[in-house]
C-alpha cells in the first residue's frame, strides 16, 4: 500500500478498509510514509512534535497549521502533505502526548484496583499535558496508544459479569470523571496563578466573602460549612488528590453496586 497525494493534500483511500485519514494509517504502519517533498527532513513527526511543543508552551488555541509550518520554517500547504485538517492534528497530538500506558497491574487484580490504576495514570497524562483538556471531542479513540488504553480498561473488567456495552459506559463515566476533575483543578490553578493568590489566600478570602454574604437564617448549611472551618486548610496540591481520590471511590462505589447486581 503507498500514500497518495492529491494535488497538495496527503489523503486517505479506502483500500486499506479503515476509513482512517493516511496520517493516522501511518500512525498504525497501516501505510508508508508520504515521499519527501522539496524540503529535506520535514516529516509527520517533526509536524506532530512541533504542534505539541507549541500546545505545551502557550497552549492549545496556539496551535494552527500556520504557527506550525512557521516554526518550520515551510510553507502552510506542504504540511497537507502529511496531515489533512487542525483536527487531524490534534489527534495526532493526544497520540504523541498520551503514549502507551504504564505496565498494567498483575493478571488476578481485582477490577476496582484496575480501574483505579488506570484513571491515576490518565490524572497523570493530563497533569503533564494540560493543553490535552482542551483538545475537542470529535470522535471515538482511533488511534494505536488510545486504543491501548482503552484495551487495559477493558481487560481490567473481565471477570465482572457486565456486559460489553456496560463495560464501555463504566469507561466513559470513569473516563468523564477523571478530565472533569483535572480540568476543574487546571481552571483553579490557571485562577489563582492569573491573580497572583496562592491557594491558601484564595480560601481565606472565599470564607470572608461568603461570611459577609451569607447569615444562619437564610443559608444554615452554608453557615455550618463555614463554621467547620473546612476553608481554613487546603487548597494543596494534596489535598487536590485528596479530592480526586475520594471522587473515584464514589465512582467505583456506584459501578461495585452495578457489578455485585450482576453475580
Amino acid at each position: 500500500m503507498t500514500a497518495r497525494v492529491t494535488g497538495e493534500a496527503y489523503v486517505a483511500d479506502m483500500e486499506s478498509g479503515t476509513g482512517l485519514p493516511a496520517s493516522l494509517e501511518v500512525a498504525w504502519g497501516l501505510r508508508e510514509r508520504p515521499a519527501k517533498g522539496p524540503r529535506p527532513g520535514l516529516s509527520l513527526d517533526r509536524i506532530v512534535d512541533t504542534a505539541v511543543r507549541i500546545a505545551a508552551a502557550e497552549g492549545l488555541g496556539a496551535v494552527s497549521m500556520g504557527r506550525v509550518a512557521k516554526e518550520l520554517g515551510v510553507s502552510t500547504m506542504s504540511l497537507y502533505r502529511y496531515v489533512g485538517a487542525r483536527d487531524e492534528l490534534y489527534v495526532l497530538m493526544q497520540e504523541a502526548a498520551v503514549g502507551a500506558p504504564p505496565e498494567a497491574p498483575p493478571a488476578g487484580t481485582e477490577w476496582r484496583a484496575c480501574l483505579a490504576w488506570w484513571a491515576r495514570a490518565q490524572r497523570a497524562v493530563f497533569r503533564r499535558n494540560l493543553w490535552l483538556l482542551r483538545v475537542p471531542t470529535s470522535g471515538p479513540p482511533v488511534g494505536p496508544n488510545s486504543l491501548a488504553w482503552m484495551e487495559a480498561a477493558l481487560a481490567g473488567l473481565d471477570g465482572t459479569g457486565l456486559r460489553e456495552e456496560e463495560k464501555l459506559s463504566v469507561l466513559m463515566l470513569v473516563g468523564g470523571y477523571v478530565r472533569n476533575a483535572s480540568l476543574l483543578v487546571s481552571d483553579l490553578e490557571a485562577g489563582m496563578r492569573a491573580s497572583g493568590v496562592g491557594p491558601d489566600e484564595s480560601l481565606r478570602r472565599y470564607a470572608t466573602a461568603l461570611g459577609a454574604l451569607t447569615d444562619a437564617g437564610r443559608h444554615p448549611a452554608l453557615t455550618r460549612l463555614l463554621a467547620s472551618g473546612v476553608f481554613e486548610h487546603g487548597g494543596h496540591g494534596d489535598e487536590a488528590d485528596v479530592d480526586f481520590d475520594f471522587g473515584l471511590d464514589r465512582v467505583l462505589d456506584g459501578i461495585e453496586a452495578l457489578v455485585v447486581s450482576r453475580r
